[in-house]
């Protein structure tokens, strides 16, 4: 069966390539649909184009295991940390 939720590592890859490194706690919304996904990401350091909303970007877990998501908001956690809240695209990749 497969797994419905995530917690660890893992890096948000940006339209230009860039890679940010960061925790994400990820799930999905129905048990059993592997298609409606989502979570949080918290990047190891800030970086303001991480959090374009109308980017579609990549979210790569352990083991190579790739999902698409989108930024729906972004909130200042700390004065150094921010939290942004993921819609998954696709099937989850946990």
């Amino acid at each position: 069966m497969p797994m419905t939720t995530y917690s660890g590592t893992a890096t948000l890859i940006l339209t230009d390539g860039a890679r940010v490194a960061g925790m994400a706690s990820l799930g999905t919304n129905r048990r059993g649909d592997l298609n409606g996904w989502g979570g949080t990401f918290r990047p190891d350091e800030s970086n303001p184009e991480a959090g374009d909303p109308s980017q579609v970007l990549q979210l790569e877990l352990p083991y190579d295991e790739i999902g698409a998501v989108v930024v729906t908001s972004v909130r200042k956690v700390l004065a150094t940390q921010v939290l942004m809240s993921l819609t998954g695209r696709g099937p989850a990749p946990f």
